[in-house]
């Protein structure tokens, strides 16, 4: 009997080990526990601390103005539906637009006008898109994370989340208000790519269900984020399903689409069909997760990454202790590898223990200028970086 409970037992044992090894071990590794933070790229750089808990920023590269979605850090330990932090009655439904000029080192908080909602805005991801028909006028959409109708209780049914579209002008201080897009498709929305017409758009549900066990049983056993396509007047459909970590989504040219995976941390190569379904063509590993993703002038694509994954959720809900930022930049290969597949390069250009960039969730590379720039869902500063190629 003892040997036939040993031997039980060693299979047991061995089992267990296996499964730490083989699918435990692997997500601990890329969360972060126990890496090393290493400074990289932190000499030259400053804050700019009249803007604070900026989500996404979005560079115009004309004017090398930056455009950045807004709120207060005390505001976000309540308020992020994507984190199940829904807390209405401590959010800000006053977020705003900001534009910072990195030359005059001017901000403008743009006004806002023909909106007439009292509902407000709690801001997430953005995009700022030049009109197709007048390069001066711009198109910002902004996914807006309204409370819920009705008196209910959002831990209960979730945000009532619209994705809002405005037009401005270069050097405009305005935000004009062009549609509302509703839809039951709005499940989880983290982060949006529109048009240059002002009338379509493309955005990501981070998650299959608002609120529930079901919720955080999907976020880590079943394959549950989506990218959703909306026509102002003809509704919305799903363009990609089944995925998994959603976050950010950002188009670079020829009609490719780049998807950030917070979960698992990759980044997602994804063509756009005529039925305007999106095509997977190619997944991109990291060490880490990442959030926001950009392309700048010359086609490289950043990425904000998580260093320390636990750090950034326990900074989510408690601002005393900043955690580290990085930056990851993905260039066409043009080395060996590529000749045996690898076709892209993926490189840390920023690595900061949270001291000068605290908890990163977007990064812009001004390409023509030589800047960086990093602002974080919870930061208390925007960070402008030199950044040398």
């Amino acid at each position: 009997m003892g040997s036939t409970l040993f031997t039980i037992s060693v299979v047991l044992l061995s089992i267990l080990v296996g499964i730490y090894q083989f699918s435990i071990k692997p997500k601990l590794d890329v969360f972060g526990v126990g890496r090393a933070v290493e400074p990289v790229g932190t000499r030259e750089c400053v804050t700019v601390p009249d803007v604070q808990a900026c989500e996404k920023i979005v560079l115009h590269q004309p004017t090398g103005i930056l455009y950045l979605a807004c709120s207060t850090p005390s505001s976000r330990t309540h308020w992020v539906p994507s984190m199940d932090q829904l807390n209405a009655t401590g959010a800000s439904f006053s977020d705003y637009v900001a534009t910072y000029n990195p030359k005059n080192k001017r901000i403008t908080r743009l006004e806002i006008s023909n909106y007439n909602s009292y509902r407000g805005l709690s801001l997430h991801g953005m995009d700022v898109v030049p009109s197709s028909s007048n390069s001066k006028e711009l198109f910002v959409y902004l996914i807006n994370h309204r409370a819920p109708l009705g008196g209910r209780e959002a831990p209960k049914v979730g945000a009532d989340t619209s994705i809002e579209i405005f037009k401005t002008s270069t050097g405009s201080p305005k935000l004009v208000h062009q549609a509302t897009i509703e839809d039951s498709l709005l499940i989880s929305p983290n982060d949006v790519v529109g048009s240059p017409d002002g009338k379509s758009l493309y955005f990501t549900n981070d998650i299959g269900k608002k609120t529930g066990i079901a919720r955080s049983l999907l976020e880590f056993w079943k394959p549950s984020s989506s990218i959703v396509y909306c026509d102002i007047e003809r509704g919305c459909k799903y363009s990609a399903s089944n995925m998994l970590g959603n976050n950010g989504i950002t188009k670079g040219k020829n009609d490719t689409f780049y998807v950030a995976n917070a979960r698992a941390g990759q980044l997602r190569v994804m063509e756009v069909q005529a039925d305007n379904t999106l095509v997977l063509t190619d997944v991109i590993s990291t060490d880490r997760p990442i959030d926001n993703v950009s392309v700048d002038e010359d086609g490289v694509v950043w990425a904000a990454g998580f260093p320390k994954t636990f750090a950034m959720l326990e900074y989510m809900r408690n601002l005393a202790i900043p955690p580290p930022s990085s930056a990851l930049k993905f260039a066409i290969n043009t080395g060996p590898a590529a000749f045996y597949g690898e076709k892209f390069k993926v490189e840390k250009a920023f690595e900061d223990d949270g001291a000068l960039v605290p908890g990163a969730t977007t990064v812009v590379h001004d390409s023509l200028r030589g800047l960086l720039f990093f602002h974080g869902i919870c930061a208390p500063w925007l960070t402008v970086c030199q950044y040398k190629k």
